[in-house]
């Protein structure tokens, strides 16, 4: 009995007496090691560097099904004049791009769009006469596929007419190219009645943006659509590695494809009316290596394969070592360790491959695409506020600079467009040229504002120093500044009001009845005290007019003892299925952000516990389950934290891509974004939090962190 009583007292204490071993990373990486034995028609297997990413079927290529070659710069552009729509705000008319010419709008909400740079996959030919075979998925035996995700490595291999053929795709970490080696007998002419049985094609599609989401494919490869769009082989090059290059042009835009080998190749075109190439070694070999480089300008020079497959073996390598880790399986007695640790693994792999681009991600990063291609700035805190808490500043640093960029046009609209007096208004949908999207949604919604206070915060916190306090200045000035005048002083009630007009975060609101939501005036407040702050590291006085709204802003609205979505809601709002199936973002003001003034934190969690009971999760997605674990956790129910993050509705497939569910495409990168913010959140804590791991049960969980901060 006594030793089954030690047991138990071991068994709740293993998270408080945590090994001082230092993580065998690899050994947790290599663990969820994905391999798959057939393709799978909706999601990819990648490699990739974070601003190019290479997605791939069972071959290792693209021969049975045309993933994407994404990036964050290929982008096609066709826009025409804004068209504007104006609204009466607090008495005055503010323009807004919507509700326009509906020809116009569609072409200014689908413009730029992100492009597919094209397809790369295997040539079966015939053995007697050359001809190419119209060889399918089931034609091959014995196949199998491992992604070695410690050092970004795809190895490929099957059999076809009893031949072995094994493949392995790398791609550059500091460009946009990728590299194939192939391993066939089926190569040589010498070993197949004197033909070449194995090649590789080269195929081009169109892309014209007028789908919304773009899945699980992106661009149209048909034939009858070759005069929309040109291809052209420029003659031989042979110089700096390259040995052939196409010249791919789509209206305004222009894509080069560069191809070296160390094998002599020869290329051709398929068809006259085709945009489709195929490569075939020039001398018998069983071996072929091919680098394939995508850029928008004319190349001179190729990297080999040799220096693609080390650049990934070291970036990798760093990556995994270097920097934040969270071990959640070394001694957890809790069964669900093993698939959360998975699903951290995965996500830390994929968000590198997809997210770590110098342009904030869009939602289903570089897999395909959703909303034309382009990024939303509200959901760029859960895509990339991870990066912060992992420490992974090199990564972060690349697509912050956004804001910097934004901020003249930002100024602009805030300032001449909509007339306010002061401030940048951030876009919401929008592109690396920074124009907003048209749409009542994308020109009204707000929570996006305050997020780039939040990114300076966290910076300062990794780099205290004056260089980190200037280079944010301008834009904590700007975003405070429209903050501040964006709210309305209300004479009636001596506070100052948020909206009409707006939309909120759950995006199901009337924005002209919609004012005071919970969550934005919890938001708003903090963000200007994150405001005052710097200017006050800065050593420059602070603006009244920041201090005046932060400290008299709306009260936070209530209705029947918990906190309400906007002031002046139905009472039984809890009941109504038009506030209740969207994102829960009341959980959000005591979970997502820490204890901000005038909250009270007993109410917050009676609201937290009522959305539990009330909202419908069946229609729910991505973020809003890490964001429901985040506000379990500062609640102090670390159980039920983790049913959130496990919650049947939260899925990731066998390769790490998180399902988008019943309301968007898959992937929808933001919901792993948010599985890390939250888990480094739950590990390392928050400020305030007490004790190792205060996220995660007492009981049956050993949590162990390197290098992870605290989360605000």
């Amino acid at each position: 009995m006594k030793s089954v009583v030690i047991c138990v007292l071991l068994s709740a204490c293993l998270r408080v007496f945590a090994s001082s071993t230092p993580i065998d990373r690899n050994a947790l990486v290599t663990r969820y090691t994905p391999t798959r034995n057939a393709s799978n028609n909706q999601t990819p297997m990648q490699v990739g560097n974070g601003n190019f990413a290479f997605g791939a079927d069972i071959t290792g290529l693209q021969t049975f099904l045309p993933f994407a070659i994404m990036s964050s710069w290929g982008w096609k552009n066709d826009s025409l004049p804004p068209d504007r729509v104006s609204l009466e705000t607090h008495g005055r008319l503010i323009p807004y791009n919507y509700d326009g010419d509906a020809e116009v709008q569609q072409w200014l909400i689908s413009n730029p769009n992100r492009v597919n740079l094209g397809s790369v996959g295997l040539v079966f030919r015939d053995a007697s006469s050359g001809t190419i075979r119209n060889v399918t998925e089931s034609d091959l035996n014995e196949k199998f596929q491992v992604l070695d995700l410690w050092t970004g490595v795809m190895s490929s291999s099957f059999s076809y007419d009893g031949i072995p053929v094994n493949i392995t795709t790398t791609c550059a970490q500091n460009t946009s190219a990728i590299s194939i080696t192939i391993d066939s007998v089926l190569l040589s002419p010498e070993r197949n009645n004197g033909t070449t049985r194995l090649g590789v094609f080269l195929d081009f599609p169109w892309a014209d943006g007028s789908q919304k989401f773009s899945d699980p494919f992106v661009g149209n490869f048909s034939s009858a659509l070759w005069p929309n769009h040109t291809t052209t082989l420029l003659g031989d090059s042979d110089r700096g590695g390259i040995q052939a290059q196409i010249v791919h042009q789509m209206v305004n835009a222009t894509f080069y494809t560069s191809v070296g080998s160390s094998t002599k190749i020869n290329i051709t075109r398929d068809q006259p009316i085709a945009h489709r190439y195929t490569i075939l070694p020039q001398t018998s070999t069983t071996s072929l290596s091919l680098v394939v480089s995508y850029t928008d300008a004319l190349q001179t020079e190729i990297v080999d394969s040799s220096e693609i497959m080390q650049s990934s073996v070291d970036a990798w390598e760093e990556y995994w070592t270097e920097d934040g880790f969270i071990d959640l399986l070394t001694g957890s007695t809790d069964s669900r360790a093993d698939e959360l640790q998975r699903r951290i693994i995965l996500s830390r792999y994929l968000m590198r491959v997809n997210e770590a681009g110098d342009n904030p991600p869009q939602e289903s990063g570089l897999v395909n695409n959703g909303w034309y291609g382009k990024f939303h700035m509200e959901e760029y805190f859960w895509h990339s506020a991870h990066w912060a808490l992992w420490n992974n500043w090199d990564i972060l640093r690349r697509s912050t600079g956004i804001y910097d960029s934004f901020l003249a046009s930002s100024i602009v609209r805030a300032q001449d467009t909509q007339g306010y007096p002061s401030g940048a208004r951030w876009p919401k949908m929008t592109s690396p040229d920074g124009h907003s999207s048209p749409g009542e949604i994308n020109n009204l919604l707000i929570w996006e504002q305050p997020h780039p206070l939040v990114f300076a915060e966290y910076e300062y916190r990794a780099f205290p120093t004056r260089d980190t306090l200037e280079k944010w200045a301008e834009v904590v000035r700007e975003t405070a500044n429209f903050m501040s005048v964006f709210a309305w002083h209300n004479d009636s009630t001596e506070v100052f009001d948020l909206g009409p007009p707006m939309e909120i975060v759950a995006e199901d609101t009337t924005p002209n009845a919609t004012i005071n939501p919970a969550f934005e005036l919890a938001y708003w407040r903090f963000g200007l005290g994150l405001a005052e702050t710097w200017m006050e590291k800065l050593g420059e006085e602070v603006p009244k007019d920041w201090t005046i709204v932060k400290d008299n802003l709306a009260a936070l609205p209530i209705e029947n003892g918990t906190y309400a979505v906007y002031e002046g809601i139905e009472e039984n709002f809890w009941t109504d299925p038009a506030y209740i199936n969207d994102h829960p973002s009341l959980v959000g003001l005591h979970g997502w952000l820490p204890v901000t003034p005038g909250l009270n934190t007993t109410i917050a969690k009676l609201t937290a516990e009522k959305v539990w009971g009330s909202w419908n999760f069946s229609n729910c997605w991505g973020w809003d389950f890490p964001m429901l674990a985040m506000s379990a956790a500062r609640n102090n129910d670390t159980e039920k934290a983790i049913e959130w993050l496990l919650d049947p509705l939260f899925q990731f497939d066998d390769v790490g891509m998180p399902i988008g569910g019943v309301r968007v495409p898959t992937p929808y990168f933001p919901a792993a974004g948010a599985l890390l913010y939250t888990t480094a959140m739950m590990a390392q804590g928050w400020d305030g939090s007490e004790g190792l791991a205060p996220g995660f049960p007492q009981s049956g969980w050993n949590v162990r962190v390197e290098g992870i901060s605290t989360a605000l």
